[in-house]
């Protein structure tokens, strides 16, 4: 039998403890994590890469999705045949097919964690934004959850209706991409450490299959390409755009990616991004004060216009015949999984941690006009 030793690729494996070792260090050094990888190393790739995959129109991670799993089957069919048609090196070519999965494994783990890994354990946004986030009164949560309400009644009443009275959307899907794009170049230019040439999001042509998920979007750092599912409710697209453009941007956890998300929607001077960014926040915020008061919460809720209620009544028709499916049952298991293991302890409920940067945004405006 061949010396495995001398197989070139073998040395590949030495990717599995460098990686493990480079979130060590993140996990220890927040300094490392920001200074270091997420403004120098990260953002020269995303910018690279992204600078590269705008060329096209379509997603590749979505042609990735749709043909990897038909290169595997082939390559595995083909090892298969071989191992059973060679008698002689049989041993000699399972033990090299083990090797060469786990390479490719190595390397799909390294390339993980320089190109989104390692930004989970980065500076907080807070940190840029000199926000104070700390525990608030249940009357500080009425009093943002009531203001983001009369946001939203104002920003709708300035988008257009489809004939059932709910929100559409006012320009096509590429044209709102570059508008959630160029919002997001605009909110660079008060938190610079967000800016860098990046590609504009990407609708997913099989979005419909992609809601039987529960999922929105999706960040694919091998592509860096911000994927949407185009396929849910209007008003929550161009929140979603913004949402992955900053996970693209280099902040990975939910909670930040969806208060820049909403701090982009309003540097927009588009009502569509408004609108949308500001239901958003209002839906988080009015989810945790529904937590902490039901009375406060139903009271928030008779200020809803008409307009904002046929919305949310929509979308969530359009969510409840995807709900506890088998499919969405596993998509949310391993989206779970996902989080927890990049140090987002509280899993799926970390998406609601946004209200405390909103809290804390409120808090800081409202000082402002004090002084």
């Amino acid at each position: 039998m061949k010396d495995i030793r001398k197989h070139k690729r073998i040395y590949l494996l030495t990717l599995i403890p460098l990686s493990f070792l480079l979130v060590f260090i993140a996990k220890q050094s927040s300094f490392f994590a920001e200074q270091i990888f997420a403004l120098s190393v990260y953002k020269w790739i995303s910018q690279i890469v992204s600078v590269v995959t705008q060329v096209v129109a379509f997603s590749l991670t979505e042609v990735l999705i749709i043909l990897l799993p038909i290169i595997l089957l082939f390559i595995f069919i083909r090892f298969v045949i071989k191992l059973l048609n060679d008698k002689e090196t049989r041993t000699h070519r399972l033990i090299m097919g083990i090797i060469n999965v786990l390479c490719v494994g190595s390397v799909v783990m390294f390339l993980f964690v320089i190109t989104a890994g390692i930004n989970y354990y980065r500076y907080p946004f807070s940190y840029y934004s000199n926000l104070e986030v700390r525990d608030s009164s249940v009357e500080e949560l009425y009093a943002l959850t009531m203001s983001l309400t009369m946001d939203a009644n104002k920003y709708r009443e300035m988008t257009i209706s489809d004939s059932s009275g709910v929100f559409q959307l006012s320009t096509d899907l590429y044209e709102l991409a570059d508008l959630a794009a160029e919002a997001m170049d605009l909110l660079a230019e008060e938190y610079p450490v967000l800016s860098g040439p990046h590609s504009a999001p990407k609708p997913i042509m099989s979005s419909a299959l992609m809601s039987y998920t529960e999922i929105t979007g999706i960040f694919f750092p091998f592509t860096m390409e911000a994927n949407v599912n185009v396929d849910i409710p209007d008003y929550s697209i161009p929140s979603t755009m913004l949402h992955e453009l900053a996970h693209l941007r280099g902040f990975m956890r939910e909670d930040e990616a969806n208060y820049i998300a909403y701090l982009a929607g309003m540097k927009s001077n588009h009502p569509d991004l408004n609108y949308s960014s500001t239901m958003m926040a209002l839906i988080i915020s009015g989810n945790a004060l529904y937590d902490q008061d039901k009375d406060l919460y139903f009271d928030i809720r008779d200020h809803y216009s008409e307009a904002v209620i046929r919305d949310i009544r929509a979308n969530s028709q359009y969510w409840q015949q995807f709900e506890d499916t088998a499919v969405s049952t596993v998509s949310n298991r391993i989206n779970d999984t996902y989080l927890k293991v990049n140090d987002q302890t509280d899993g799926v409920k970390s998406y609601g941690r946004m209200v405390d940067l909103l809290l804390a945004k409120y808090r800081k405006e409202r000082l402002e006009m004090i002084e």
